[in-house]
């Protein structure tokens, strides 16, 4: 499942999940629709559920990850971001940086 996060359910998804991939996105970004396109396909064989930020409306959520580019992947465990990744990616390197 896909999780569209904002700041009203940000906290509650962290919470809920030991583990979340988190793709920060704008919907005017071209790589970011491609690698959004790849996700919607490939997030139930994913080990981890999927939330997605758009940064243009939730940008604080953005800061506090120092996101600057887009696309930007970041991997949280336990509450704490594990790994960062900037750029668009395909199914198999999402699926490789999810279990790295």
């Amino acid at each position: 499942m896909i999780i569209h996060l904002t700041k009203d359910n940000f906290k509650d998804a962290l919470k809920g999940n030991k583990k979340i991939l988190i793709d920060f996105y704008a919907d005017w970004c071209a790589p970011c629709r491609m690698m959004g396109a790849v996700l919607e396909d490939c997030h139930e064989r994913l080990s981890v559920p999927v939330g997605k930020v758009n940064v243009d409306e939730d940008g604080e959520i953005a800061a506090l990850y120092g996101v600057s580019s887009i696309p930007t992947l970041v991997l949280i465990e336990d509450g704490e971001t594990k790994s960062v990744t900037v750029g668009a990616l395909s199914e198999a390197e999402i699926k490789e940086f999810v279990e790295k």
